[in-house]
């Protein structure tokens, strides 16, 4: 019997956020970019308090394998000023490509995965989870 994979949430009144960390790859976007809320050295590990909802929102979706993901609290997500349906891809000092927006991946048996948020591939090799990303990367020493 497979285990529900663990989620956990976090909440300032206004949104919530959850996080998946059988997800996170451990990119440490949330905390470099957030480090007021993201706090991994203590626990709870989230502190809504540290910033405003609109600061929490944006950080979140930075997410590259949306181990981090929300919900406003009462539906009502305000349209963002970014152009829907764009796919950008970030690439990773030392780490995967980011890729967000909508989009399929194929592999090379004809399997196609559909992502409608965004995802980190593998660009390291060493990823037991091809192509994608599972944070591998960390444990290899990267030469110039």
């Amino acid at each position: 019997m497979e285990m529900d994979p663990v989620k956990k949430s976090y909440t300032n009144g206004e949104v919530t956020v959850y996080w998946e960390p059988d997800l996170c790859n451990h990119a440490a976007i949330c905390f470099r970019s957030l480090p007021n809320v993201f706090k991994p050295a203590y626990r709870p590990w989230i502190q809504m308090d540290g910033a405003t909802t609109a600061e929490i929102v944006k950080t979140v979706k930075q997410c590259p394998t949306k181990a981090l993901h929300y919900k406003m609290n009462e539906e009502l997500e305000k349209q963002d000023d970014e152009i829907e349906n764009q796919t950008i891809i970030t690439i990773l000092e030392d780490g995967p490509y980011l890729v967000d927006g909508q989009f399929k991946v194929v592999d090379s048996e004809g399997n196609v995965v559909v992502c409608a948020d965004g995802i980190a591939l593998c660009r390291c090799g060493a990823s037991k989870r091809k192509p994608f990303c599972d944070g591998a990367h960390h444990d290899i020493n990267f030469k110039e």
